[in-house]
């Protein structure tokens, strides 16, 4: 599945975007996959509250099933402005 990451998510991990192949059920179990990769990770997802996931460009919750989602895309909480 194709992970897209946006704004400060970005920069944490540095990449823009990647191919990753997964064994997760859920998005949280995903985000505890990407966790344990590397430091960056980590800090990306340190606090979850504190950014929002879209499964297939629908925005969705972090409990949400990963069966049959071709996108992920993690992004903090959009303002206006």
């Amino acid at each position: 599945m194709d992970i897209l990451y946006f704004a400060w998510v970005r920069e944490r991990i540095g990449l823009p975007r990647e191919r990753v192949e997964t064994s997760a059920a859920t998005v949280a179990d995903l985000v505890e996959e990407l966790r344990a990769r590397e430091d960056r990770y980590a800090a990306a997802f340190a606090d979850l509250s504190a950014l929002r996931v879209a499964l297939d460009q629908e925005l969705s919750e972090f409990d949400a099933p990963l069966k049959g989602v071709r996108e992920v895309a993690f992004f903090p909480p959009m303002t206006g402005g």
